[in-house]
């Protein structure tokens, strides 16, 4: 793991510095306050660092939620999830706070760049600041990790019938081969799972334009007025993640109370139409938003003060089912897999998978959908709410109902 946060600030870097590094490859030598067309070398270095970048956080956290759980050790595996929500609310606060700082180009003007206006000054800034973060937290996890060998316990069986020996399989074909062996329940985990992350992409992935655009009128490629106004949006935007990220802490260290009282499948399921609300909701902000300009000359260019404040309510409202969903399917499948005797990790890397392609579905399908609709974020998060009410209808009649019981049994025993 610790080779992993090794090259994450290069690959930090590579994203905070692409428009340098697309101009030293041969983008347009104008002056970024006077162009505003296409940068393709620099959205090839950005989308490259991105997906390196991406892919080192999803090499990090599956180890983490291992040795977190080994950590907890007869705490069990909902209080190590409840935990690592909690510690990724509060990185979440402090990536959110720096994004939503407009002023990194003040303090350390030498950001700028003919390359590099305001707005990607303060995106520079923000990611340097993480890199210093993360050489922090290598040099803490080299420093005082002091990791231990695993060793087989000599009391469990460790060969076959014949005498071979039994090993754990690993790597992707394991996992893709893990399908054929899972748990019972598992299956429809994995179906809720991949319905709810659907409901979740397009609010992920589109949060901050929906503020910069359907909330603050702005446009990125439009007049310098509607750039400023998409980029104060954006900055906003960043604040309701904050919010959000601070709601989720707390919520983190709700979940398992909730879910020893009532259940994990109901807790699971009601925050799926949490969700469906909060997407509804969304769009019909947007309709108030846009109801209210209509684009005029005397229209200013920004967000209503009341419409704001309700945007900003909407993005700590939804840190509760964000909590639910970061923590709660992890358990579960923890626990499905501890009725069996073992697997927690081949497991969780199946249900990573049914993580992944939701993404990649939303990811490729979501910008073809909105343009079918003339734009504009409103269709995603129609679609989103749908999922939403789908998941929480399928979880209701298909996830395994784990009893109060059996769940305070699995979370008190080892995993």
């Amino acid at each position: 793991m610790g080779e992993t946060e090794a090259v994450y600030p290069d690959r930090v870097i590579v994203v905070g510095f692409s428009s340098d590094i697309g101009a030293a490859l041969g983008d347009t030598k104008e002056h970024c306050s006077l162009y505003h067309g296409p940068r393709w070398h620099a959205a090839i270095v950005y989308v490259l660092g991105f997906w390196l970048l991406d892919f080192s956080n999803n090499t990090v956290q599956g180890p983490a939620r291992a040795m977190m759980a080994d950590l907890c050790d007869h705490h069990g595996p909902s209080a190590a999830n409840s935990i690592f929500c909690s510690w990724m609310a509060l990185g979440n606060i402090l990536g959110y706070s720096s994004g939503s700082t407009n002023n990194w180009h003040k303090w350390f003007p030498f950001l700028k760049t003919s390359a590099c206006c305001e707005a990607c000054a303060n995106l520079k800034g923000a990611f340097l600041v993480a890199v210093v973060f993360l050489v922090l937290c290598l040099t803490v996890t080299l420093i005082f990790a002091k990791e231990v060998p695993y060793r087989a316990n000599e009391n469990l069986p460790t060969t076959k019938a014949g005498g071979e020996v039994e090993t754990e399989p690993t790597g992707p074909l394991a996992v893709l081969k893990g399908f054929k062996d899972l748990p019972p329940g598992m299956p429809s985990v994995l179906l809720v799972t991949a319905i709810t992350w659907l409901s979740w992409f397009p609010f992920i992935l589109y949060d901050t334009d929906w503020m910069g655009r359907e909330i603050y009128h702005g446009d990125p490629k439009g007049s310098n007025a509607q750039i400023s106004a998409f980029n104060e949006g954006v900055r906003v935007g960043a604040f309701g993640l904050l919010l959000n990220s601070v709601i989720l802490g707390f919520s983190s260290f709700l979940i398992e109370p909730m879910c020893r009282k009532v259940g994990p499948r109901v807790v699971w399921v009601t925050s799926n139409f949490m969700v469906c609300v909060a997407m509804a909701a969304t769009a019909l902000i947007s309709f108030w938003s846009l109801r209210d300009y209509h684009g005029y000359v005397q229209d200013a260019i920004t967000a209503n003060a009341s419409i704001k404040a309700v945007c900003l309510v909407l993005f700590a409202f939804l840190g509760v089912p964000l909590a639910i969903l970061y923590s709660v399917p992890f358990a579960v499948t923890a626990q499905l897999a501890a009725t069996r005797g073992g697997g927690q990790g081949l497991c969780t890397g199946v249900l990573n998978i049914s993580i992944v392609i939701p993404q990649v579905i939303i990811a490729l399908g979501a910008g073809p959908w909105d343009a079918l609709f003339g734009k504009g974020n409103i269709p995603a998060f129609g679609v989103a709410s749908a999922f939403a009410l789908v998941g929480g209808v399928v979880g209701v009649f298909l996830l395994p109902k784990i009893s109060k019981r059996q769940f305070r049994a699995v979370s008190a025993g080892g995993h």
